[in-house]
């Protein structure tokens, strides 16, 4: 069954890998050589069996807190255009993100027609401060009247449930404004996740609505400083997980544990509701043994998603 096929018939057990574009600075032959090892990484997975590849549009979250970025920000490519050109000869779909505020609406309606039927998901303001030229309301609204047969996905995020508790009310309303999957946050904190689930859960039984497959992403660790940048952008991790991670010999090992066992649980318990949930494994980092304890963990959640049944 093709991605559009588990999108539209409501599917759980759907798999996909998260990358960003290459750094916008770079020069053709280097963006070439990216993609070819990108792709040849990917090729190295087959047995994995991905739906499909995410591509972040990267913005500048600086006004979405006061604390000093980790990292510095860095503009990487269009991901619309590295979909196209550059990643054109993989065979998986790419669901193409679109940071809507970075984009004036003539822009974005060109976007729009180039992406056809998608899937792509769009995401809104980092924050009320951030300055848009497109609020995610009206790119909706754009792409029901410019381009209604493109597969909507939406991004959910359940820290932000452990604070308003109102995620699974988010959910739905971008349900009914197109949205027919959802793509979380990084997942470290199994409660707040847990939560979402069932809240999500009790109120589509409650009103007899179907439920939309709903992805957890899971990033490996590799560093105390990737650690501090995760929190930065607003990731939850547990008091106890955070110790547990920054004083182990070996970070990128224990989280690459944890993110398997977070999934884990997650999927039982989403397997014994009938929730219908997948996994998108995300490689953010540059360094090769992130790269590698990602595409181990990509496997580990085949395997997981083999041994139940929610697919």
């Amino acid at each position: 069954m093709s991605l559009a096929d588990k999108i539209s018939q409501r599917q759980g057990g759907i798999l996909l890998y998260g990358i960003t574009p290459p750094k916008a600075g770079h020069s053709e032959d280097k963006i070439t050589e990216i993609a070819a090892l990108q792709m040849q990484r990917l090729n190295s997975i087959a047995d994995a069996r991905l739906d499909g590849l995410v591509l972040y549009d990267i913005q500048d979250e600086a006004e979405r807190t006061e604390q000093v970025r980790p990292f510095p920000f860095m503009a990487t490519l269009d991901p619309l255009r590295y979909a196209t050109q550059d990643l054109a000869p993989l065979a998986l779909p790419k669901i193409v993100y679109r940071a809507v505020g970075k984009y004036t609406p003539p822009a974005f309606e060109a976007d729009l027609q180039r992406l056809g039927a998608g899937p792509a998901v769009f995401v809104g303001a980092a924050s009320r401060q951030q300055a848009v030229q497109l609020s995610l309301k009206d790119a909706y609204a754009l792409r029901r009247s410019r381009q209604p047969a493109l597969q909507l996905g939406g991004v959910a995020i359940p820290e932000r449930h452990l604070a308003s508790q109102d995620e699974h009310l988010r959910m739905a309303a971008k349900v009914a404004q197109g949205c027919s999957f959802f793509i979380s946050q990084c997942v470290y904190h199994v409660e707040a996740t847990k939560n979402l689930l069932s809240d999500y859960f009790y109120a589509c039984e409650a009103a007899e609505q179907p439920m939309v497959p709903l992805v957890l992403t899971l990033t490996p660790c590799g560093s105390v400083k990737t650690l501090d940048f995760m929190k930065w952008l607003g990731i939850s991790i547990p008091r106890w997980l955070e110790n547990d991670l920054a004083r182990s010999g070996d970070i990128l090992q224990q989280s690459l544990k944890a993110c398997t066992a977070i999934f884990a649980e997650l999927l039982d318990y989403a397997q014994a509701k009938g929730i219908p949930l997948g996994c998108n494994v995300e490689s953010v980092a540059i360094r090769r043994e992130e790269i590698e304890a990602s595409l181990q963990l990509v496997r580990e959640v085949r395997r997981l998603l083999d041994s139940s049944r929610i697919a």
